[in-house]
């Protein structure tokens, strides 16, 4: 299954990290890794139901858990933008909304001042 045209591929592929040289099992195929984790993305489903013709899920996912973490596919979108922006594919306007959402005071992580300094949560004892 291609996923990316040739052309887009031929922009993609210089941008994909090489081998590190340490030694080891050489990396898979860097077009099929990028595939897999484009029709997961696309399709919305677990990692482990990939189709094999990707090769095994947890390889893709490791790829695209490294590429995240070495900014690889930060790389990858600086350069498409890059090349949009250049041809004029893109559209920087911005419309920004004046709509107010309020949130709850339990949805902060600050602590708030309950007027005591050393309140007790003990229930209350019974009368007898």
């Amino acid at each position: 299954m291609q996923l990316l045209s040739d052309e887009a591929w031929s922009r993609v592929e210089p941008l994909m990290p090489a081998a590190s040289g340490k030694g080891g099992r050489p990396f898979a195929d860097h077009r099929r890794m990028v595939e897999g984790i484009i029709w997961r993305y696309r399709t919305g489903t677990p990692w482990r139901d990939l189709p094999a013709e990707f090769g095994p899920w947890q390889t893709v996912w490791k790829r695209h858990r490294r590429y995240a973490g070495d900014g690889t596919w930060d790389q990858v979108l600086a350069a498409l933008l890059t090349d949009a922006d250049a041809a004029g594919l893109i559209d920087w306007n911005v419309s920004v909304d004046s709509t107010i959402n309020r949130a709850h005071q339990h949805a902060t992580n600050t602590k708030r001042d309950t007027g005591g300094t050393g309140e007790l949560q003990e229930p209350a004892r019974r009368a007898r």
